[in-house]
């Protein structure tokens, strides 16, 4: 069996990549430490975003999937209404105009 990280841990170290590659990012919604669920919220700065959680394909992998995509404000009602059914969850906001989150690289993809 594969030991999970914690949620604090994850989050701590993601936030750690992006900044090392320059890509603002923001804990907006802080939850539980040890296994509350992320969600990455994809701010693209000209009105629209994209909300990532995990989950799995067909084959039983992790894999980042969308959540809910479109206009800013439609994307922040849904984590709202996400927010309302698992209070511990984790909302990270990344700000990237071309579209940057990292969520597809070694480490993080899964």
């Amino acid at each position: 069996m594969t030991p999970r990280l914690t949620s604090d841990f994850w989050v701590r170290a993601y936030l750690r990549r992006l900044q090392l590659v320059d890509i603002p990012a923001f804990i907006t919604e802080k939850g539980d430490a040890t296994a509350g669920a992320v969600i990455v919220k994809l701010n693209t700065l000209d009105g629209n975003a994209k909300a990532f959680h995990r989950s799995y394909d067909l084959d039983g992998n992790r894999v980042w999937a969308v959540l809910a995509e479109g206009a800013e404000r439609d994307v922040d009602a849904s984590l709202t209404k996400q927010r309302s059914f698992d209070p511990d969850i984790w909302v990270i906001e990344v700000e990237s105009r071309d579209g940057r989150h990292l969520l597809d690289e070694d480490g993080l993809s899964g």
